[in-house]
């Protein structure tokens, strides 16, 4: 690629993968305020997944550059921006935009990867790990001793809120398919094949008297057993809707049916909370204390990475130009962790 040419990958429309887009340009400057950062690792996540389909709930109209997050190295910096930041690997929460080999972002917004930590292995834990840790400490708020059930135990989310609930001192049951029951078990999950078992007979074998916390990416009718499941004071998380990824009609209407649930039940006079979880949740109402915490949960995951508490579990790395190979691999239930592209 020449030095001075950007390249990223469009979405045009709701297209199978094939019908992404590779365009060529200028590498865009800093403003005010702002920062280029030379992209050196994107991901697929589900959000993406849903995007392709026209089926995640606030995104931007066609066309656009999807990618939720990246890591990668400032190559300039503007106006009123520490100097010191050029040439120092850093991590973006994006939402869209990532899928680029340079990317322009406020410079308030990135946060610092420690030495040690390859790119590839920082964007496992983006917005994974950010995801993880505040379902995790900020509303579940397991502790030792505790037990939790983690749907999609082997997937992105799922495979760092195992990590980090283990690191808590709590016992994590999992589902998975079964191609991925052995390496569960090796990390000391239960886990339970989401196709061929009962599932909620199978938990309540597992914890006869109900888990303390539930991570739910699935939505559909399958909610209402993850609350039924729930011991006395525990907390439901759900955090997206993947069993209407394929469906048609409006894109907004499974997360409101979510909603709904999570307020009737919080309105019940019982002594179980349910929350819909959103990474972006509060950035409007005060965009500073939001960065003030991204950052500050981020740094945690990062240590936890270095430290060996979790680790990066990277599906695939696939160029910028293979989007479309990677979407599919992404796509096909057949990997655990995460697929990595990198300029």
């Amino acid at each position: 690629m020449n030095a001075a040419e950007m390249i990223e990958v469009v979405l045009p429309g709701k297209v199978e993968p094939e019908g992404l887009q590779v365009r060529r340009g200028a590498v865009p400057s800093a403003g005010p305020g702002e920062v280029v950062i030379r992209m050196e690792a994107t991901g697929v996540s589900f959000a993406e997944q849903q995007m392709r389909r026209g089926r995640y709930y606030d995104q931007p109209p066609f066309p656009f550059v999807p990618g939720y997050d990246l890591v990668g190295t400032v190559s300039e910096a503007g106006d009123g921006v520490d100097p010191a930041l050029v040439g120092s690997r850093v991590a973006v929460l994006l939402k869209v935009g990532g899928w680029a080999s340079h990317v322009v972002v406020d410079a308030a917004d990135v946060v610092p990867v420690p030495e040690g930590i390859s790119a590839a292995e920082a964007e496992t834990v983006v917005i994974n790990g950010i995801t993880a840790w505040q379902m995790l400490h900020r509303k579940a708020r397991v502790r030792a001793g505790q037990t939790v059930l983690v749907h999609g135990a082997n997937g992105g989310v799922g495979s760092v809120l195992v990590q980090l609930a283990q690191a808590a001192g709590a016992k994590v049951i999992g589902t998975a398919s079964v191609r991925h029951h052995a390496a569960l078990r090796e990390r000391g999950v239960s886990p339970i094949d989401y196709r061929g078992e009962d599932v909620p007979a199978r938990v309540r074998e597992l914890a006869p008297r109900g888990v303390n916390a539930v991570f739910d990416h699935v939505g559909g009718r399958g909610i209402i057993d993850s609350w039924r499941l729930l011991a006395p004071g525990g907390t439901l998380v759900s955090y997206g809707s993947a069993s209407t990824r394929d469906d048609e009609g409006s894109k907004q209407w499974p997360v409101l049916k979510l909603l709904g649930r999570v307020w009737l039940w919080n309105a019940l006079p019982n002594r179980r909370r349910a929350y819909f979880f959103n990474v972006w949740a509060g950035q409007a109402l005060n965009r500073s204390r939001f960065r003030a915490r991204l950052r500050t949960d981020l740094t945690e995951v990062f240590e936890a990475l270095g430290c060996g508490d979790i680790t990066a579990h990277i599906a695939a790395e696939l160029p910028l130009t293979g989007a479309a190979e990677a979407m599919r691999l992404a796509e096909s239930g057949t990997v655990a962790g995460k697929v990595v592209l990198h300029a």
